[in-house]
């Protein structure tokens, strides 16, 4: 390892060196260097944090410099191996929201690093203060450049939502609009399966149910519960998540709500009793028919709902599925 460390030194040296000349094509030189380093080399990563690579490297994101790229990939890999000494450094996350908002290929490699950091659980909480990065990744979902960067912008997304408290402030940001909006015309299997996971991430707060119902959200959450060609088994399970959480975050009246789309408890009835459907996805569904049952029940009692209200009272919210993070083998 002390032969990596001096090898990380060296590098992180050249490229202090030429950053303090101004010398900005032998900066992106030394930017470069490292990318391809921290790619072809692993046990470099930790090293290269160790040097201090990581501010001069972030100083590039917030550049217009041709090493914006290679700075924001090399970060991605870095933070593989080195995600504290990432979130320990000043400015990084402001640097990773403006490398969000360029036109560059930056965009794609700092949400994915975004993501890398949300692993650990302890920075999904040091996100909700973050507001600009937390736009940047729903504006670049709602942009929709390409595919690698509309995944790994879910990706991110989806690490944020799994603090509960950044939920609402992601649908007071106004998510809902752009995941739907992936869901209905992105044809691309793997964006809708995961644009759903985060749907049924976000709908785990009491704000979501509002921001659905204003763009038809429960009517086309339960048509994808249908065993249609165009909706995978993934898409179909989350699709029961998010309602499920729903419910159970929203209580009486998003059961009312669901209950009141015509063919609602068929729709999850039929779902539950497919036989290709997994066993994590039936009990979902089954767990979303009973409030649904429970709630239409009341209803036509016309009582104060006291067991709907201690039935969802019972519930967990629901884990939706998220395909593979991201990683350096996959961004370079």
């Amino acid at each position: 390892m002390e032969e990596k460390l001096h090898t990380a030194r060296t590098l992180v040296g050249r490229l202090r060196g030429a950053a303090a000349a101004h010398d900005w094509s032998a900066t992106a030189d030394a930017v470069a260097e490292i990318r391809l380093a921290t790619k072809s080399d692993p046990e470099i990563r930790a090293p290269l944090a160790d040097a201090g690579a990581v501010p001069f490297l972030a100083a590039q994101l917030t550049s217009s410099s041709a090493a914006m790229v290679d700075a924001a990939a090399a970060l991605l890999n870095i933070s593989i191996s080195a995600r504290e000494q990432l979130m320990s450094t000043p400015g990084l996350l402001d640097a990773l929201t403006a490398a969000l908002r360029s036109d560059s290929g930056a965009a794609h490699h700092a949400a994915a690093t975004v993501h890398s950091l949300l692993c650990v659980e302890p920075h999904r909480a040091a996100a909700v203060a973050r507001r600009p990065l937390l736009a940047a990744l729903v504006a670049l979902v709602s942009a929709a450049p390409n595919t690698r960067a509309v995944k790994d912008a879910l990706k991110a997304l989806f690490g944020v939502a799994l603090h509960p408290p950044n939920r609402a402030v992601l649908v007071g940001l106004g998510v809902v609009r752009p995941l739907f909006a992936l869901v209905m015309v992105d044809g691309r299997a793997g964006v809708v399966e995961d644009a759903t996971a985060v749907v049924a991430q976000v709908a785990g707060c009491a704000e979501s149910l509002d921001a659905f119902r204003w763009i038809n959200g429960i009517r086309i959450l339960l048509d994808l519960l249908e065993p249609d060609a165009a909706n995978t088994p993934r898409t179909r399970e989350n699709a029961a998540a998010a309602l499920l959480n729903l419910v159970v975050a929203g209580g009486e009246r998003a059961v009312a709500e669901v209950v009141a789309v015509g063919g609602a408890e068929e729709a999850v009835r039929e779902f539950a009793e497919e036989a290709t459907v997994s066993p994590r996805g039936k009990a979902k569904a089954e767990a979303l028919l009973r409030a649904l049952e429970e709630g239409g029940a009341a209803a036509r009692r016309r009582d104060n709902n006291h067991r709907l209200a201690d039935f969802l009272n019972g519930l967990v919210l629901s884990d939706p599925y998220i395909s593979s993070p991201a990683s350096a083998s996959t961004h370079g």
